[in-house]
C-alpha cells in the first residue's frame, strides 16, 4: 500500500504562502502544512486553517533562520544583534552540544513552540524543523521529550531514496546525501524507542524548491510501499517579502494543482493524508 503525505513547509512564512497552501490543499494534492509559530503571517495561517479542517497542520520548529518566541534576553546564545536566530549554523550547533547553557536555551525555546502551536487551537498533525535542524542530537532530544507531552506522534526523517530519484529523473541523480544520513537513521531509531512514527522515505532534499510538475509526477510514479512525505516549498509568488533566492515557489504550487499531478496519484492508487490519518495503521 502507498501511503503519502504531501507537505508545504513555512506555513505562516508571509501571505503569498498561506494562499498556496489554502490553493493547493482545496485544488490539488496538498495534505499537510507544517507551522511557523513565530512568523509573521501566522495569525493569517491559522485563520485559514481553521476554515480547512482537512488539511493536517504540524509544528515547523525553528531555531535559525527566523524570530524566535521568547525574548532575546532568555535565550542570548541563540540570537544576534537583533533579536533574530543566528544563522552560523556550524558555529550554533557546536554551541548546543558542548555548552549546556546553551541546550537549556533551547529546550525553552522548543517548548515555547509547542506551546504557541496549542495555543492556535490546531491539532498536532506532525513535527519537523527549519532546515532540517532536528537532525542535531541535542534538538532532536528535545523534540522527543518535549513533543510527546504535546501530543507528538509523528517527526519527519529525511531519508531519501536515491533510486526513487534516479528513476523520476534519470537524466540527472542527485548525489547522496552523505552529511545527513547518518544523524537521519540515528534519529529514526530514537523516535522508534520513544514509540513515535515516521515516514518509511522523505523527497524534497534534493529538490528543495526545485519540486516541478515534472518531478512530482516521476516521484508520484515510482513512489515506494509503505509511507512516504514529499514537502514542498509552494507561494503564490516567486517574489515575495521573504522568499528563499533560486526557489521555484509558484512553480511548486503549480505542481501541486497541476491536472496531470492529480491523475497521477489516482492512477497509482496512492492514499492522501495527514500523518495523524496514517498512525498507528499497519
Amino acid at each position: 500500500m502507498k501511503r503519502l503525505v504531501v507537505t508545504a513547509d513555512d506555513f505562516g512564512a508571509a501571505p503569498e504562502v498561506n494562499e498556496a497552501v489554502e490553493e493547493a490543499h482545496r485544488n490539488g494534492i496538498l495534505t499537510a502544512a507544517s507551522l511557523m509559530v513565530g512568523a509573521p503571517a501566522l495569525a493569517d495561517a491559522v485563520a485559514r486553517a481553521r476554515k480547512a479542517p482537512s488539511l493536517r497542520v504540524g509544528l515547523h520548529v525553528v531555531l535559525v533562520d527566523g524570530r524566535p518566541i521568547l525574548q532575546p534576553a532568555a535565550i542570548p546564545d541563540l540570537v544576534d544583534a537583533n533579536g533574530e536566530f543566528r544563522n552560523d549554523l556550524a558555529k550554533v550547533g557546536a554551541a548546543m552540544f558542548f555548552r549546556r547553557s546553551v541546550r537549556k536555551q533551547i529546550v525553552a525555546e522548543i517548548e515555547a513552540q509547542f506551546q504557541a502551536f496549542r495555543e492556535t487551537g490546531l491539532a498536532l498533525d506532525h513535527v519537523n524543523a527549519h532546515k532540517h535542524f532536528h537532525l542535531h542530537p541535542t534538538v532532536a532530544q528535545a523534540i522527543i521529550e518535549i513533543g510527546q507531552r504535546f501530543g507528538t506522534q509523528a517527526v519527519r526523517v529525511p531519508l531519501e531514496p536515491r533510486a526513487v530519484l534516479a528513476a523520476a529523473e534519470p537524466e540527472k541523480t542527485p548525489p547522496a546525501a552523505y552529511l545527513t544520513r547518518p544523524f537521519a537513521r540515528m534519529l529514526r531509531k530514537r523516535l522508534a524507542a520513544n514509540g513515535l512514527s515516521a515516514p518509511d522515505a522523505v523527497f524534497g532534499l534534493a529538490w528543495s524548491g526545485a519540486m516541478t510538475g515534472a518531478r512530482l509526477r516521476g516521484l508520484l510514479a515510482h513512489l515506494p510501499q509503505g509511507l512516504s512525505e514529499i514537502y514542498l516549498h509552494p507561494a503564490s509568488r516567486r517574489d515575495f517579502a521573504g522568499a528563499v533566492p533560486g526557489y521555484y515557489h509558484d512553480q511548486e504550487l503549480h505542481a501541486l494543482i497541476g491536472a496531470e499531478v492529480q491523475a497521477a496519484v489516482r492512477r497509482e492508487g496512492i492514499i492522501l493524508g495527514g500523518y495523524s490519518d496514517f498512525c498507528g495503521r499497519s
